[in-house]
């Protein structure tokens, strides 16, 4: 491990320097150390922090507190300062988005903060690239789930105060032309929803099933179009299905019947209605049975019982994608088994927990 003289040394090495300078000339120059101010009675603490660009009107400060000369780092063509590769790593997180915005530079860091509601989405094999370069991090929330307006979505520093341009350019060419975090935002969707099971249809038994399914959809920009409760008939639940898709639902969703029983018609359905089923399970408990198919773009869903009771499963992971218009694939469903365990917290936390990640 370094010591001060030693990392000192190393930093000569690389192009720029330590040097002691008259405090009236260091506009401009980067302070090495911490100036700290007391004033007796009010106030003990930092007044200009180690990396500070000393400004025009710093100096009558500076000079207050006793400091005639400072050290500072003399900058060499090529290297740049940390707030100069800040700015650079928040070109790579945003592009030009126009869905996030960038907080102010404090000692070399900027966030990134969503400018609106949506659904994150992580370049990962460019976020470890970048991160593997050394000298310099991107820190970010996971993808995939739901963001809102003001959230944080990552932190970026350069790790020393100064940071050769070259390695900043290599950072850009790391991360590739397109930036690494983007949002989709929400769209209005237009859901009709086929309660299945003739014990519903023949009213033995209440339908608890329907209200858990309007709360939920009602965190999302979303309108119930219609409900109907064919039973189990799999030719007319096939049938409902496709009247919904031609009446302009944006999304189907199925209730009940969803299980490998003979009698759990459900599954045969969607996949008579469907043009593609991307999956019928996966990895992810509640949910295993849950289905996903299209109706040329008509998302359909069908919903394992779980989602009736359990506080939190598969349709919690994968509606905020579906509300962000993404046109999920197989491979989307193979990579929720690490996380797609939930642990049914005696008190729930999602998603600030580890299900779905």
């Amino acid at each position: 491990m370094y010591n001060k003289a030693d990392w000192r040394n190393n930093r000569t090495e690389k192009g720029f320097c330590m040097k002691e300078i008259r405090t009236e000339d260091a506009v401009g120059y980067i302070l090495c150390h911490d100036i700290t101010q007391i004033i007796k009675d009010e106030k003990k603490g930092v007044l200009f922090k180690k990396g500070h660009v000393v400004k025009e009107e710093d100096i009558p400060l500076l000079l207050s507190v006793g400091k005639e000369h400072l050290f500072v780092w003399e900058k060499k063509e090529g290297v740049l300062h940390e707030n100069e590769a800040a700015k650079i790593l928040y070109k790579i997180c945003a592009g030009d988005s126009d869905k996030v915005h960038g907080t102010e530079i404090r000692e070399g860091k900027i966030e990134v903060i969503s400018k609106v509601d949506g659904v994150l989405k992580i370049r990962k094999k460019a976020l470890v690239s970048v991160n593997s370069l050394g000298e310099m991090m991107i820190a970010s929330r996971h993808g995939n789930f739901p963001v809102k307006k003001g959230d944080k979505l990552a932190g970026t520093r350069i790790i020393p105060l100064v940071i050769e341009k070259e390695k900043m350019d290599a950072a850009e060419k790391a991360a590739g032309e397109q930036p690494v975090f983007d949002i989709l935002p929400y769209h209005q969707k237009k859901v009709g929803i086929v309660t299945t099971g003739s014990e519903i249809k023949k009213r033995l038994i209440k339908d608890t099933f329907t209200p858990v399914l309007r709360e939920k959809l009602a965190e999302y920009p979303t309108e119930i179009i219609g409900q109907v409760m064919p039973g189990d008939d799999k030719e007319q639940i096939t049938k409902e299905i496709l009247s919904f898709a031609e009446a302009g639902a944006d999304l189907i969703v199925c209730t009940g019947g969803m299980s490998v029983d003979p009698d759990d018609r459900t599954p045969l359905a969607i996949r008579n209605a469907a043009d593609e089923v991307i999956t019928y399970g996966a990895p992810v408990l509640p949910g295993a049975m849950f289905m996903l198919a299209y109706a040329g773009k008509v998302p359909i869903m069908g919903l394992p019982g779980c989602v009736m009771y359990a506080k939190r499963t598969i349709f919690d992971l994968i509606l905020p994608r579906i509300a962000a218009g993404e046109r999920l694939k197989a491979e989307d469903f193979t990579a929720l088994g690490e996380g797609g365990l939930c642990l049914n917290c005696p008190v729930c936390t999602f998603p600030n927990c580890s299900f779905g990640k």
